[in-house]
């Protein structure tokens, strides 16, 4: 791994890898600030943060046998990849 990319796995087996580069985008900053008010800007966040093929990865991981991807469970996963110890230093 080198010095510009941080891997890591959720609570739930998501395995992520994020560039240090796409943390300090300042859209992303700038939608993030905004979702409490406008949720509907999350998943322009969401592949903002994690590009569009590892969004999808993600959505994947989360989908039910009823082929829904829960709102909820993809807040707690960018909670959880935001409040890693590698992404919040």
């Amino acid at each position: 791994m080198d010095n510009n990319t941080i891997k890591g796995v959720t609570k739930s087996g998501f395995e992520y890898e994020l560039s240090k580069d796409r943390l300090n985008n300042f859209e992303l900053i700038e939608i993030f600030a905004e979702v409490d008010n406008n949720p509907l800007l999350l998943p322009k966040a969401l592949t903002l943060l994690l590009g569009a093929e590892q969004k999808q990865r993600l959505y994947d991981h989360l989908r039910t046998s009823d082929d829904i991807v829960p709102a909820d469970l993809v807040g707690q996963e960018i909670a959880e990849i935001f409040n890693s110890n590698q992404v919040k230093n």
